[in-house]
């Protein structure tokens, strides 16, 4: 019995557009677009806060404006004292995404916009996320070391507070703009799986709290964002450049998966990964660095010699993040600190478009079963 006409099932949505967007745009030939500028044109010339206020305002800020807009960021990177408790309050055994989960959802209890969703409400609870998504990541290292968190410095940038508010002490020159690369990279990636998770719950008219609540528990998962912690126990695990032959021809002669390798989209080398090798290089003064991007290179050979297939983001993110001293359980926490602009700016995005995302499915299960009361079961 067909109760209805099959449907055309497409796995993982593979090539679907399920909206249309104007805030990047991931071509598989091997270039991603921010607003229609080349990622190879913004990377090294410009830092993140103009990332975040390109993807709100849909225009590079001037001057005066890129100052307001950074000034306004470090004004809302405090927390509310209620969140600061809770997250001291968590268990130590706990991933920090799963604490990063729960305290963004908390902080929707103490959105000052209310229930208010105009632009202009949005636009300031979007500055908001953007400023406290890197202060919990901060405040939970903090408070796991024992340490109290460092109150935001009006000196210092955005991104430089992030990283003086998560070590305890102010980055110099080159691991600030190291940390403006990354995050500037990880901004945002067309309509992957956080991100569209994120759409899906605000095509509900769900508040933006609820929204990055999704993609966060989304991007939490390994073959998604939780992979650079995968690549640097790999890394961990080989120890040593004489390993690297045994240890990655041994996975690949069992037919696993080799971490931080290839792309859902990409046909060729992910765009991203030449600005992260470039940046690990430039570290590489430093003996581990050193010692983790010459175990890189050697499994790139080695998996594109096998394989043909290119490292993808994740793969020099690890190295890079290591080299700033970024412990690896925190490495996706770091993704969706740099990932919350482009999140946000997705959300107000399908505001604006205002449809419900209800895709179909192909039901492949019985009909008419015949149903038996439970005392005859």
């Amino acid at each position: 019995m067909n109760e209805g006409a099959p449907k055309t099932v497409v796995r993982g949505l593979k090539d679907v557009a399920a909206a249309e967007t104007r805030i990047s745009f991931v071509n598989p030939m091997g270039s991603l677009y921010y607003m229609g500028y080349n990622i190879d044109d913004l990377v090294g010339r410009i830092i993140y806060a103009e990332i975040a206020f390109l993807f709100i305002h849909k225009r590079l800020p001037k001057q005066k404006e890129l100052n307001k807009f950074s000034k306004a960021l470090v004004a809302e990177m405090k927390l509310p004292d209620a969140v600061v408790d809770s997250i001291k309050a968590t268990p130590r055994d706990c991933h920090p995404m799963d604490v990063l989960r729960t305290e963004v959802s908390h902080l929707g209890e103490y959105d000052p916009d209310g229930g208010e969703f105009s632009e202009a409400a949005n636009n300031r609870r979007a500055i908001r996320l953007m400023a406290q998504v890197p202060t919990i990541v901060a405040t939970l290292h903090r408070s796991r070391e024992g340490k109290e968190t460092p109150s935001p410095r009006e000196d210092f940038g955005f991104a430089t507070n992030f990283l003086y508010m998560f070590r305890g002490s102010p980055p110099d020159m080159d691991e600030t703009e190291v940390l403006h690369r990354l995050m500037i990279l990880h901004a945002d990636h067309g309509f992957n799986a956080s991100t569209f998770a994120a759409r899906v719950t605000a095509s509900t008219n769900s508040d933006m709290y609820s929204a990055v609540t999704t993609a966060i528990g989304t991007l939490k998962g390994p073959i998604h964002g939780g992979a650079s912690e995968k690549v640097m126990n790999m890394l961990n695990d080989i120890e040593v450049e004489e390993r690297v032959d045994e240890y990655i021809s041994g996975l690949l002669d069992d037919h696993k998966k080799i971490m931080g390798f290839g792309h859902r989209v990409y046909r060729v080398e992910d765009p991203r990964t030449k600005h992260l090798r470039g940046i690990v290089e430039n570290l590489c003064h430093r003996p581990r660095t050193s010692s983790l991007y010459n175990r890189c290179l050697l499994i790139e050979q080695i998996v594109h010699d096998r394989k043909k297939i290119y490292p993808n983001l994740d793969f020099y993110a690890a190295v890079a993040m290591d080299a700033l001293e970024i412990p690896k359980e925190y490495f996706t926490p770091f993704f969706a600190s740099s990932r919350i602009s482009g999140w946000v700016a997705h959300i107000i995005e399908q505001y604006e478009d205002a449809v419900l995302l209800r895709p179909s499915s192909d039901y492949v299960g019985e009909y008419g079963k015949k149903f038996i009361p439970i005392g005859e079961r």
